[in-house]
């Protein structure tokens, strides 16, 4: 690790170098990569100093009590080594953590699917609550909502709803949800007041704006309909809603959020690239399943993960035992203690991986 750790900082000090020199500032594509590069490389580097000094810290008050007679100086020096150590231990944590591969869509934004599963009406229902708490999510963290489609029900339930958010980071938070919702709720409608269990089905991927996947258009099947839901008069005057059939994978997008119906084909055909990357890669990556498993952002959209308990106010996540009494307010988007438990879990099984 710790040659590891030198050739970083060597790299770290030729970016320094680099920032500084009047050639690369005036290339200003040149310069972003550079800035990006050490950035990423700055909290390593950072750590690693914090270790170097206090190795070389426990190294002088070691070889100190050698030399010393004085009792109390020796008990001084003997609770500054094990404070030290104990801080190094931490920092060696922190270093494996860094020093973790990154995952490369985490900057990016994420088209995110939610559709009603078991449980009917009420499990459209639930739809809408989850699509509005990643909305209020979105909107805390500064990130912008773009809805791509929408299927709503008579009783103001979602029956399916796809959509973008756009900003730096999202992918990172948002990938650990993935997965079956599942909700247990006296519905609205039920008179004898029983406790209804209904499910949600959401599937998270990164956005692939220029990813080299082999798309034939000869091989996508475009419709064209009218647009549904608000938008005034030109709602339902206008064939400018699209809808993409890939014809090989039978994969569908559809897309009703512009008023164009070029600008909506542009935006499916970006959608559909992106599911078509991820498919393609799903079905080339032979470990993909196993590894799936044995992380906590697994994007099974098959995996029963989280418990919404509305009788007693209870949210738990199933793959790290996680839970909380403050549903309400987690629904209204205050879930990032949550995503930072599953992020921290999600790392600690990564490195067990990597020490096994």
């Amino acid at each position: 690790m710790l040659e590891k750790l030198k050739t970083i900082k060597d790299k770290f000090e030729e970016l320094s170098k680099a920032l500084v020199d009047p050639e690369i500032i005036s290339d200003i594509n040149r310069y972003t990569k550079i800035a990006k590069e050490y950035s990423t490389l700055e909290p390593i580097c950072q750590a690693y100093d914090k270790y170097h000094k206090l190795t070389n810290d426990i190294k002088s008050a070691e070889e100190l009590l050698q030399i010393e007679t004085d009792s109390e100086m020796i008990e001084m020096l003997q609770e500054e080594i094990k404070e030290n150590k104990s801080t190094l231990n931490s920092i060696e944590d922190e270093i494996k953590i860094l020093l973790l591969p990154k995952d490369a869509n985490d900057d990016k934004n994420v088209i995110m699917e939610i559709r009603s599963g078991a449980g009917g009406e009420e499990s459209s229902l639930f739809c809408g609550v989850l699509f509005r708490m990643y909305c209020m999510y979105a909107e805390k963290m500064r990130w912008k909502v773009e809805v791509l489609d929408m299927n709503e029900t008579e009783l103001n339930g979602i029956k399916e709803v796809s959509f973008m958010v756009k900003g730096l980071g999202a992918f990172s938070k948002l990938k650990y949800e993935s997965g079956v919702h599942r909700v247990q709720r006296v519905p609205e409608t039920e008179s004898s007041g029983r406790i209804h269990t209904s499910t949600s089905t959401v599937a998270v991927l990164p956005e692939h704006e220029d990813v080299d996947v082999e798309l034939n258009e000869k091989d996508v099947k475009i419709d064209t309909y009218r647009s549904s839901g608000a938008g005034g008069q030109h709602v339902n005057t206008t064939d400018s809603a699209i809808r993409l059939t890939h014809i090989p994978t039978g994969m569908v997008v559809c897309c009703q959020d512009e008023r164009s119906q070029t600008k909506n084909k542009e935006k499916a055909f970006r959608v559909l690239k992106s599911k078509l990357y991820d498919y393609y890669q799903m079905q080339k990556d032979s470990e993909y399943a196993e590894n799936r498993k044995n992380q906590v952002g697994t994007g099974d959209r098959s995996e029963r993960i989280r418990t919404y308990n509305y009788p007693q106010g209870r949210l738990t996540d199933h793959r790290i035992n996680y839970t909380e009494y403050s549903l309400t307010s987690f629904l209204d988007g205050n879930i990032d203690n949550l995503i930072e438990s599953l992020r921290i879990a999600d790392q600690k099984a990564k490195l067990e991986k990597l020490d096994a």
